[in-house]
């Protein structure tokens, strides 16, 4: 018996029974929380939310798909609850003393939050979790389209945008498939991922993020305990090498284990490879997307698709929005956006970029000062190691999404020591970063949570590329 997605006691099978359901969800404009409502509205529920983003930004792209999608969307002050809701569900980032908060309490209506509703959505199905500190929005991704394309019609909940998945009233991380199949990110940062209790597991990485690697590795270990069927580890990470698993199958590039990747071609947008005697093609670039890749092959396998068959669709998969976005490869010129981070995730971007580019300039915006406060070294470190003579490092302020978090970092104290370790390094406001448009061959923007960061990218490319005229744009950046 668990408790149901209502507040009241049921078994998880009730999950596809149950009748609709009014659920409202706080914090709803989230990456998590969203995925969550998307998927629950696609099943039938009548879902409402607010956010104080959608509050700041009214226009905002993701409040027009709530509205086309017919999800309800109110202010963040407490008045679009009533008492006919049956449930409502907040986000961590949402302070106990937010307006809705008072006003689900004084209305009697029972209140999740968002690690404990998703693990009430979670057993109710066949469940695969995907867990890792870097690269699970993309394996979780690649793995649901992939079992889409065999058949096997999943459901999904994620955190990064499944370009494929993409449509007017779907931002690309949910699926409502038929099957019972569901697979999720399964993250740490809150702690909850040792509440699952999924039948596969993958667990990519592990490296420091939300937090310390020796707390994470813990979790990571009470997750393959809550695993019954197959668990699926990275075998060539040595912080993973260093927990008790029992009985792991291993994918790896660089050692001996049960799926690695051996004959591999690294190209600058695209990687050639053979496991098992069967070749494979993967239509993104990058050591860390091989090892993505590789946790769905191994798994997909385990669950008896035959490699042959995953082969053909493999190449198929654009990816996840903000992962390497391209938005200019022209006559050696580049501009790519992604949503990297944390250290592990920025060195695997810098790799594969030197790949790509003689000179990069690399636009950062770190995002948040609690984690901006807790990697700072790991950031130092990671700029210092991979900076070649011919890039530069161009650090944004800290985003700020607003709340009561303690302001007391900024970036400089990111770029004063990376600067002191010899490299070039410097912070900047987005108004002057037109200034550096043709400096370098390539520029890179990244970092978490901000999705016009996007914009940003595809002003610089827009500045980069030839006018009717001939002659290069240069006036296409905003001074927003």
């Amino acid at each position: 018996m668990s408790e149901s997605l209502s507040g009241r006691t049921t078994s998880p099978s009730s999950f596809t029974a149950t009748s609709c359901l009014k659920i409202f969800f706080s914090g709803i404009g989230g990456s998590g929380v969203s995925a969550i409502a998307g998927f629950m509205a696609d099943r039938g529920n009548l879902v409402s939310g607010s956010d104080r983003l959608f509050d700041r930004v009214p226009d905002h792209p993701l409040r027009k798909l709530f509205l086309h999608k017919g999800i309800t969307v109110v202010p963040q002050d407490g008045r679009g609850l009533d008492a006919s809701f049956d449930c409502a569900v907040f986000s961590t980032a949402v302070e106990k003393d937010n307006p809705d908060h008072a006003a689900a309490e004084r209305l009697a209506i029972p209140v999740k939050t968002r690690p404990a509703y998703l693990a009430a959505i979670v057993s109710a199905f066949r469940t695969i979790a995907v867990a890792g500190t870097s690269g699970k929005s993309t394996t979780a991704g690649m793995l649901v389209f992939l079992m889409q394309r065999l058949g096997m019609d999943p459901n999904f909940i994620g955190g990064g945008r499944v370009k494929q998945f993409r449509t007017p009233e779907n931002q690309g991380n949910c699926l409502a498939g038929t099957s019972d199949l569901l697979v999720f990110e399964a993250c740490e940062s809150d702690g909850s991922i040792v509440n699952y209790r999924p039948v596969h597991s993958i667990i990519s990485n592990l490296d420091v993020d939300h937090h310390s690697v020796a707390d994470t590795a813990r979790m990571f270990e009470q997750l393959a305990e809550h695993t019954s069927g197959r668990l699926l580890i990275g075998g060539d990470d040595r912080n993973l090498a260093s927990c008790c698993f029992k009985n792991p199958i291993r994918f790896s590039i660089d050692s001996s284990s049960d799926y690695q990747a051996v004959d591999i071609d690294y190209q600058p947008f695209s990687t050639l490879f053979t496991v098992r005697e069967q070749a494979f093609q993967l239509g993104l670039p990058g050591r860390h997307n091989l090892y993505n890749a590789l946790a769905c092959i191994a798994l997909l396998s385990e669950m008896g698709i035959p490699p042959e068959k995953i082969a053909p669709v493999l190449p198929d998969f654009n990816g996840i929005e903000r992962r390497f976005d391209v938005h200019l490869s022209e006559g050696g010129r580049f501009v790519i956006d992604d949503y990297a981070h944390n250290p592990h995730k920025i060195a695997s971007l810098m790799q594969t970029m030197q790949r790509v580019s003689r000179s990069v300039c690399y636009i950062f915006q770190p995002h948040g000062y609690g984690p901006t406060r807790m990697m700072k070294d790991g950031y130092v470190r990671v700029f210092s190691t991979h900076l070649r003579e011919a890039d530069r490092l161009v650090l944004l302020p800290i985003y700020d999404a607003g709340g009561t978090a303690a302001r007391d970092i900024s970036s400089r104290d990111i770029a004063d020591p990376v600067r002191a370790s010899g490299r070039s390094a410097i912070t900047a406001a987005r108004t002057d970063v037109a200034a550096l448009v043709g400096e370098y061959d390539a520029y890179v923007i990244f970092g978490a949570r901000d999705d016009t960061l996007a914009d940003l990218a595809e002003e610089i490319a827009s500045a980069q590329r030839p006018s009717t005229d001939g002659r290069r744009s240069d006036d296409g950046l905003s001074t927003d």
